[in-house]
C-alpha cells in the first residue's frame, strides 16, 4: 500500500473513532461509584460527553449536570443525545425503610429503561451484585456468569436486585434495539456500608458450624473500571466482577487477626431472625447465607475483553479492615463505644450474637416509655 493510501486509511480510522465516541449518561452521579465513574468518563478521550444525573449536583465540573429524581419521567428529555446510560441510582442503605427502598429502586429502574428507549439510547448498563446468584452449599466455585440466579429475597436488598435484573432482561423485548448490560460485583469495598462489610466490625467472626464460606471482594475502583468497559461497549451481557480467586474462611481469619466464634446453625439463624423481627438489627437472617456458603464468581467475560482487576482479595480485605477500624457491630447492629464495652464484657457469645443483652435493653426502654 502506498504512503498516500495509508494516510487516507489512517484518517478514516481517526474519523471513525471520533464518530464512535459515545455520549454517556450516569445516574446516581453525585456520590459513591457514580461519582467515581463520572470523573473517569469525563477524563476519558474515548468519551465525547458525560451527562450526570442526580438529586443534587456533584463535583465533576466537566460533566453536564441534570438535577432530578430518576423516577421523574422528565428524565427522558435529559437523556436525549445519549448513546449509553449507566444506571447507578440504586439505594441499598441498611437504614432505609424496606418498602421505600424497594419502591425507589424498582420504579427508578423502570423509568430509566423506558426513558432510555424513548430517547433513542442504544445501551443501558445496570449494576446489581453477585449476590443474585445466591449463596448455596452446592454452588460451583467459581460461578460462571451464565449460572442460574438462585438467590431469594431473604437478604438485604437482594429482592430489589433480582427485580432490577428481571426488568433488564425484559427491556430489550419491550424496546427492540435497546441493549442491556448487567454488572454484578462481589463484596464491594471502598466507602461502602453493607451487611457483609459490617461482618468485619464484629469482635469475633461468626462461623456457622458445618458451613463452607468463600470470600471474594471487589474494590470500588475495579467496579468503576468494569462499568467503564461496559459503557464504552467493549463487553456486553451479564458481567461478574471481582478480585482474582477467593479466600477461604481460615485465610480471612489469619489475615484479619480476628478470631472466630463457631455456632450451630439453629442458634445463629434463630438469633439473627429474632433480632431482625424485633427491629433491633437491620440485617435479616438471610444475610447469614452469604457468610456460610460460596458465591465467588469467575469474571471470565470481562477477562476475555481485556479487563483485569487492579486489587487482590488480600489488599481489599486490608483496606476494609482499615475502614472499619474503631467501629463496633453486633449481629449487624452498629454500636456506640459504651454499648460495645458493655457487650464485650458479657462474653464472646453474647458479644457476637447480642441477643440477650440487646433484647433486655430494648424491653427496658419500652417499659420506661
Amino acid at each position: 500500500m502506498s504512503s498516500p493510501d495509508r494516510e487516507v486509511r489512517a484518517a478514516r480510522n481517526d474519523t471513525a473513532r471520533t464518530v464512535r465516541r459515545p455520549v454517556v449518561a450516569v445516574t446516581g452521579a453525585a456520590s459513591g461509584p457514580g461519582a467515581l465513574l463520572t470523573q473517569r468518563l469525563a477524563e476519558s478521550e474515548e468519551v465525547k460527553q458525560v451527562l450526570a444525573i442526580d438529586e443534587r449536583r456533584g463535583e465533576v465540573t466537566e460533566a453536564q449536570w441534570h438535577v432530578l429524581d430518576v423516577r421523574d419521567p422528565a428524565i427522558a428529555d435529559k437523556l436525549r443525545g445519549a448513546d449509553v446510560v449507566v444506571h447507578l441510582a440504586v439505594d441499598l442503605d441498611l437504614g432505609t425503610d424496606t418498602a421505600a427502598r424497594t419502591a425507589y429502586n424498582v420504579r427508578g429502574t423502570q423509568t430509566v429503561l423506558t426513558a432510555a428507549a424513548a430517547a433513542g439510547v442504544r445501551r443501558v448498563v445496570l449494576c446489581t451484585s453477585a449476590m443474585v446468584y445466591g449463596a448455596l452449599p452446592d454452588n460451583d466455585v467459581p460461578l460462571a456468569e451464565d449460572a442460574e440466579l438462585r438467590a431469594t429475597a431473604e437478604a438485604t436488598g437482594v429482592g430489589d436486585l433480582l427485580e432490577i435484573e428481571r426488568l433488564g432482561e425484559r427491556a430489550p423485548r419491550a424496546h427492540p434495539g435497546l441493549n442491556v448490560t448487567v454488572v454484578r460485583p462481589a463484596v464491594l469495598v471502598g466507602g461502602t456500608d453493607t451487611a457483609l462489610t459490617r461482618y468485619f466490625e464484629s469482635p469475633r467472626l461468626l462461623v456457622v458450624a458445618g458451613s463452607r464460606p468463600t470470600w471474594q471482594f471487589c474494590h470500588v475502583e475495579d467496579l468503576v473500571g468494569a462499568l467503564e468497559y461496559a459503557a464504552l461497549e467493549k463487553v456486553e451481557g451479564e458481567l461478574a466482577v471481582g478480585c482474582e480467586g477467593w479466600l477461604e474462611q481460615e485465610e480471612v481469619e489469619e489475615l484479619s487477626g480476628i478470631r472466630r466464634m463457631e455456632l450451630p446453625s439453629a442458634v445463629a439463624l434463630g438469633a439473627a431472625s429474632r433480632l431482625h423481627r424485633l427491629g433491633l438489627t437491620p440485617s435479616p437472617a438471610g444475610d447469614l447465607a452469604y457468610t456460610m456458603h460460596p458465591w465467588a464468581v469467575s469474571g471470565s467475560r470481562l477477562h476475555a475483553a481485556g479487563w483485569r482487576p487492579s486489587w487482590t482479595n488480600e489488599e481489599v480485605l486490608a483496606e476494609l479492615l482499615e475502614e472499619v477500624s474503631g467501629r463496633h457491630t453486633v449481629a449487624g447492629r452498629r454500636l456506640g463505644r459504651k454499648d460495645a464495652t458493655t457487650l464485650g464484657a458479657a462474653g464472646a457469645t453474647v458479644a457476637l450474637v447480642g441477643t440477650a443483652a440487646i433484647v433486655r435493653r430494648a424491653r427496658k426502654a419500652r417499659r420506661r416509655a
